[in-house]
């Protein structure tokens, strides 16, 4: 692609459904006949344009070739599907929330006239409750199995609209400090005129959940098959899969999507993954009869499974416990519970032999072959969306035993 910083660079899409577009998997296994041994494959997680997701790939691209062998032979491939950006603003872009939900424009632009009036009426609040079953296709029951990375409909989405948006106010004041009190009009103005706070993170929690459903159906029914594809067609080419936050849980994903027999996964990297950290878990800690939404799924990878993390990324480490605890589950939505932290605030927890390094220790000694691995990238990873960095390549390089100088 012209103007990209590496070559040969391949595209790649999928549609919400994980249907991708005709001959994709014969143009890749053509990089093969062309003598690359290695193919790199990164799939966004923030950005619902391609022009922007080109932009990214072309960003954390570019030190690959300063850091393989000129005898090594690589391709890179960007996973472009229909996402939207996962940002630490808690006030939702209105026209995001409408292109991940296509067709749902009316109820876009209803609850965006209730964000903007916050009516002190509890029938306001009813009727934004029913907006958002609308939004996300929920049927309102509560016959559903919750778990740390279940796609299933989340507590918020079934409960009570007033004492949903007064839990989500009650969780941003408390994140944000003494500068989360409310104002004097809203504290003078009723309680309800403050819980409109909570219903906008409500509509971008419920925006989140369509995010999380869909990455994984990408992951599952698009990307792993097209794997399978290659590993039959061009099964010498060792295939390194690159995620980052709802990227992440799609090429996680694929794993499940991945016919079995298939080894042509060398390495999968996780970038600030938003997805939960008991995700490989063979048994929950609290709750032993059950594993994770990927138990022993690594297993699938010829190689290790990487997952960097930072404490700096306050998308994940307020937000996304924001979307993943159950409502009904505690009396508050921060604090020490670790059920529902994600995999890029603290690692790959509970799965017994994962190695934990810093980030200096793995781009010093390496990673281990195999197994397991949560590496500390708070050095470089100042925020949820910064990861184009040389050090983060060097450590896919690593990860994939790709030919290093």
């Amino acid at each position: 692609m012209a103007g990209m910083s590496v070559e040969p660079y391949r595209e790649i899409t999928f549609d919400k459904d994980g249907d991708g577009a005709a001959g994709q998997g014969e143009r890749l296994a053509g990089l093969a006949a062309d003598g690359v041994t290695d193919l790199v494959m990164f799939a966004h997680g923030w950005n619902n344009s391609r022009s922007v997701a080109t932009r990214l790939y072309d960003r954390f691209f570019a030190p690959f070739p300063g850091l393989v062998r000129p005898d090594v032979r690589v391709g890179y491939v960007g996973v472009v599907w229909p996402s939207m950006m996962f940002s630490d603003e808690p006030i939702p872009d209105f026209e995001s929330v409408a292109a991940v939900h296509p067709g749902k424009e009316a109820v876009v632009g209803r609850l965006a006239v209730l964000l903007k009036e916050q009516p002190e009426d509890e029938d306001a609040f009813a009727e934004f409750g029913e907006l958002l079953r609308e939004l996300t296709d929920t049927n309102g029951s509560r016959a559903f199995a919750a778990g740390p990375d279940a796609p299933e409909v989340p507590d918020f989405l079934l409960g009570d609209p007033v004492a949903v948006c007064a839990m989500f106010a009650d969780a941003l004041e408390e994140a944000a400090g003494p500068g989360g009190v409310p104002t004097p009009r809203e504290a003078f103005g009723g309680r309800l005129k403050r819980y409109w706070k909570g219903a906008k993170e409500a509509l971008r929690q419920a925006t989140y959940y369509t995010m999380k459903r869909r990455s994984g159906t990408v992951g599952e029914r698009g990307l792993g098959p097209l794997l399978g594809e290659l590993a039959r067609s061009a099964p010498a080419l060792r295939i390194h899969l690159v995620g980052h936050s709802m990227g992440a849980r799609l090429v996680a994903h694929a794993l499940r999507g991945l016919p079995t027999g298939a080894r042509n996964v060398a390495s999968l990297t996780l970038l600030q993954g938003a997805f939960s950290h008991y995700s490989f878990a063979a048994s929950l800690p609290h709750e032993p009869g059950r594993g994770g939404a990927l138990r022993d799924m690594q297993q699938r990878v010829d190689g290790p499974v990487v997952a960097c993390y930072s404490r700096h990324d306050t998308a994940l480490g307020v937000i996304y416990p924001l979307a993943s605890r159950l409502a009904r589950d505690a009396d508050s939505l921060l604090g020490s519970d670790k059920r529902w932290m994600a995999i890029g605030h603290d690692g790959i927890q509970a799965v017994p032999g994962t190695t934990t390094l810093t980030l200096a220790a793995s781009l010093r000694n390496g990673t281990p072959a195999s197994g397991c691995v949560s590496i500390d990238a708070a050095a470089v990873v100042g925020e949820h969306s910064d990861i184009c960095h040389e050090e983060l390549a060097r450590v896919v390089t690593s990860a994939g035993r790709i030919g290093r100088r």
